[in-house]
């Protein structure tokens, strides 16, 4: 992974707010010491995929290669906890590349906010009514009301999450396509969703607006009573992600796919 001599491989480690990952990140500072994230060349995320995706955040603009180990619950997009042998491992690790999605979000104040999604990026229902979207692709309409509790645009890193649980479906990661996913659809009642290029523009028109608010969400961060959502793919920002040798990310989700 590096052409530097292990030794001297710069390392930050990061911890969630979970006591198991606070002591985690305490033992393999005194094995192994520890930088600032700006001045490493690895950062060691220690927490949960939640806590992978907040540090992916924080390295966007740095091209940093985040390493991460469970010490949450889920931990698909982490590899296994060991303290042992760590730079070895780091030596031998494949590289998972990934873009995140550019959403901006018109509120029906007219007002426009901007968020980037590592896993997708969301409409949902902000009342006990379902929500009314209008949904165009590159500038065509191609649904022209979708009835529902929302709707999702995942990544390809983000289909595993929410999607999955959705049942939209699992994407490789080389595979350069979007899943475009309703939430609990109610007309049209067969609709399941579809498979978009990576480079194609989404816009979501929220009908009805005033009677039936809609909040869009990209990754964590929100924006209530949203009337147009846009969303593209950001080419131009790479995110690393590393893992262990026999356990690449591409591995992890045609397991996935065959999990019982």
């Amino acid at each position: 992974m590096s052409d530097l001599p292990l030794p001297d491989l710069r390392l930050a480690f990061v911890a969630s707010d979970r006591p198991e990952a606070q002591s985690a990140r305490e033992r393999l500072t005194s094995l192994y010491g520890s930088v600032e994230p700006d001045q490493a060349q690895v950062i060691v995320a220690l927490g949960g995929d939640g806590f992978m995706l907040e540090t992916l955040h924080t390295v966007m603009d740095r091209r940093i290669p985040v390493f991460g180990m469970n010490r949450g619950s889920v931990g698909f997009l982490m590899n296994d906890y060991g303290e042992e042998g760590l730079l070895e491992r780091l030596a031998g690790a494949g590289r998972a590349v990934i873009h995140p999605l550019q959403m901006d979000a018109w509120t029906e104040a007219g007002q426009v906010h901007s968020g980037l999604a590592i896993n997708e990026v969301s409409l949902l229902r902000q009342t006990r009514q379902s929500a009314k979207l209008r949904i165009s692709v590159d500038g065509r309409v191609r649904l022209e009301e979708l009835s529902c509790d929302g709707c999702l645009l995942s990544t390809a890193a983000g289909s595993t999450a929410y999607n999955l649980s959705a049942h939209g479906p699992i994407i490789p990661l080389d595979s350069r396509v979007l899943a475009l996913t309703p939430i609990s659809a109610f007309r049209p009642r067969r609709w399941r969703g579809a498979l978009l290029p990576h480079q194609a523009r989404v816009c979501f028109e929220v009908l009805e607006a005033d009677k039936r608010p809609v909040s869009a969400t990209a990754d964590s961060f929100e924006v209530r009573r949203v009337a147009r959502v846009e969303v593209r793919e950001r080419r131009d920002i790479a995110l690393t992600m590393l893992f262990d040798a026999g356990r690449s990310f591409e591995e992890r989700v045609l397991a996935e796919q065959f999990a019982s």
